[in-house]
């Protein structure tokens, strides 16, 4: 007797991701889905596409979605959500999306508690306009846009969207996970589903920010991109919980403050 031990969530459509070998946002998707078929939500769940590698999203997702002009998801989430209270609703989003463009609209919808999930995904650069320095570069990392390395003086600091966002007091939910290995991938889908937790308790705001490779962008292959996320993104973006309202199930990770450090290149 045979018997079915993993298949695709009833979320998540059979059309053929278009994203690069080796980018994790396929498998952020599934964490979504599956969420979504685990609280039983399909029918009431309302996504909402950013400008990015992702604005495809609406095509993955067996859900209702919206597309966003490029910062503007919360924005949206935020009208779909006051006029639809019942709906779950979500954003998908990359750095350049959330912490470049739609600074204002992150903030203000956490600020406000707006009652939406945010799913953001940082890959430390820009992926679909060609890999320029994003507002989460590291310091020294090569991109298009800094070829020699970002530097302090000329461009700043790579910006912490959890550790930010979580200094207000609108979120109920705020955690950093990442993707490049497997058991990192299991926190990943115990956070995205505490995430909507928060939204369907109706506790309010609720972010999971994703570390993800660009190996295209980054120059590497596949492997090479997730040794490099985890030598390299971890040590500037610690992985835990920085937020997370009373109630909500399972136990906080601890969180780890780390200095920035600069990436080491040739």
């Amino acid at each position: 007797m045979s018997v079915k031990v993993f298949e695709r969530p009833k979320a998540l459509s059979s059309v053929i991701f278009h994203y690069c070998p080796g980018c994790t946002h396929g498998i952020i998707h599934r964490l979504v889905a599956e969420a979504i078929d685990e609280f039983g939500v399909q029918g009431k769940t309302i996504g909402v596409a950013s400008v990015g590698c992702s604005v495809l999203a609406y095509n993955y997702f067996n859900v209702d979605f919206q597309q966003a002009a490029h910062g503007r998801a919360p924005a949206v989430a935020t009208g779909i959500k006051r006029c639809l209270p019942d709906r779950t609703v979500f954003t998908y989003q990359g750095d350049g999306d959330l912490a470049s463009i739609g600074t204002a609209e992150i903030v203000h919808a956490a600020m406000r508690g707006e009652n939406i999930t945010v799913i953001f995904v940082n890959n430390a650069i820009y992926g679909m306009t060609g890999g320029q320095m994003a507002p989460t570069t590291l310091l020294g990392q090569n991109t298009t846009t800094s070829p020699g390395g970002r530097k302090p003086e000329r461009a700043g600091r790579p910006i912490r969207m959890s550790e930010m966002l979580s200094q207000l007091e609108g979120p109920a939910y705020i955690a950093r996970v990442s993707t490049h290995n497997a058991a990192q991938v299991a926190r990943a889908k115990q956070a995205v589903k505490k995430a909507f937790q928060a939204q369907v308790d109706k506790k309010g705001f609720s972010m999971v920010e994703v570390l993800s490779t660009c190996p295209t962008n980054w120059g590497m292959t596949p492997n090479e991109a997730l040794k490099w996320l985890e030598e390299n993104m971890l040590p500037v973006y610690p992985l835990g919980e920085f937020k997370t309202e009373p109630g909500l199930p399972g136990p906080s990770a601890a969180k780890t403050t780390v200095p920035t450090r600069e990436v080491k290149t040739d």
